[in-house]
């Protein structure tokens, strides 16, 4: 109830964002952390608390412009009580369970106060400034983690502020509750995952069979500690391990894809194919395609090449590739799904771990614009980023191109 309360009601989710100790005490709004001066001149923490009006599940305009203050009473610079702050004492009043005030406030703006924003830290401001006057760094803007309280309306184990500070968590919900698939949580697909994971998806599903091996830490986000490299556990156990504690949906399944459990990504909403077995991936392609679920393909091409000067360098590509249910857009030829053909020195595990990461933003960028997050004007279906010129090319571009974005 209260990460539902804070996030659909503007004046709360407003007062969270700008880093107030924030939580919900059985009805009570209370802020924590508020700076004041005690009768010594010491500057001390008190606690801040008001009743809440509620329409349904969200903020109403207050019903009383009174608030509570647990704490030594306030006082100013000279160590004067508040007079014209503190209504009354009221030591170890009991508003709700577990919730103790020991002074009633009382100021009344002649209209009242339009929202909890206002109210709140007008108190705020009626105790810090004392305070402040003695330590001018002062603030109860203390930006605590906002944890998520189970009450399964978010993935996350803690609150996504950067979203409703920057007033994009509308656009953001767009792939809300989808349950997403990773096949392959190697170089290129780790990045996907980290990636996804911050994003409001329901759930994260990882297939990959492979054992957490030294080269892998090499091209994958974040540090492996010694004792987990030295387990050899597998990837998509360790990696799950580890985005759980941001995201609650992320699931291991500690096996690759094949064509007897193709049918287990029937039941995806998207999945990401992040494999450098082109027979594999073959039989993930025409699986994926039967089923019609939408998905995306990536691949990186590298050859070590030597100048005639003698030099050696890396010559190479990163393909991301997006085949989705429109019959008249199918371009799955686009995808190699046969044993590789030519060289690419990829495959040797060679450490490319930001052609990986760019690969992998490239792929999620595509994901969030065919899912209306970000706008999709070009609409093409196939993309190659090449090192040497750092150019992206664009193909398979939807017919009537200017007909503007179908999200």
């Amino acid at each position: 109830m209260s990460h539902r309360l804070i996030s659909r009601s503007p004046d709360l989710t407003r007062l969270r964002d700008e880093g107030y100790d924030l939580k919900i005490v059985d009805g009570h709004l209370v802020l924590g952390r508020v700076p004041y001066l005690d009768g010594a001149g010491q500057a001390r923490h008190g606690t801040l608390a008001s009743t809440l009006t509620l329409d349904g599940d969200r903020t109403a305009r207050p019903d009383t412009h009174v608030a509570y203050f647990q704490g030594s009473e306030p006082c100013d610079r000279p160590g004067q009580p508040l007079a014209s702050v503190i209504n009354s004492a009221c030591p170890g009043k009991e508003l709700a369970s577990g919730l103790r005030v020991d002074f009633m406030l009382s100021s009344k703006p002649p209209s009242g106060y339009g929202d909890y924003h206002a109210k709140m830290t007008t108190y705020v401001n009626l105790l810090m400034q004392h305070a402040l006057a003695l330590d001018p760094g002062a603030t109860a803007q203390t930006f605590p983690v906002a944890r998520n309280e189970g009450d399964g309306e978010s993935p996350f184990a803690y609150v996504d502020t950067a979203s409703s500070r920057a007033g994009v968590a509308a656009v953001a919900s767009k792939v809300a509750g989808m349950r997403i698939a990773i096949v392959g949580v190697g170089g290129t697909g780790s990045y996907i995952l980290d990636l996804v994971a911050k994003c409001p998806v329901g759930e994260i599903h990882l297939y990959d069979g492979a054992a957490l091996r030294q080269h892998n830490v090499f091209r994958s986000p974040g540090a492996v500690g010694l004792d987990a490299l030295e387990a050899a556990g597998n990837k998509a156990e360790h990696h799950a391990r580890t985005y759980q504690q941001l995201h609650r949906g992320v699931r291991a399944h500690p096996y690759p894809v094949s064509t007897g459990n193709c049918p287990e990504l029937a039941t995806m909403d998207f999945v990401f194919v992040a494999i450098d077995d082109n027979d594999a991936r073959g039989e993930i392609v025409q699986a994926l395609r039967k089923h019609g679920v939408p998905f995306i393909d990536v691949g990186i091409g590298m050859q070590a090449r030597r100048q005639d000067t003698g030099n050696e360098t890396l010559a190479g590509s990163a393909r991301t590739t997006l085949i989705d249910s429109d019959p008249a857009r199918d371009h799955a030829a686009r995808i190699p799904t046969r044993s590789h053909e030519v060289q690419n020195d990829y495959i040797t595990n060679i450490q490319i771990a930001e052609i990986n990461a760019l690969n992998a933003a490239l792929a999620v960028i595509r994901w969030k614009r065919f899912a209306g997050i970000y706008d999709d004007l070009e609409r093409e279906r196939h993309s190659v980023y090449d090192i040497d010129g750092n150019t992206i090319t664009n193909e398979d571009h939807a017919p009537n191109n200017d007909a503007g974005n179908p999200a």
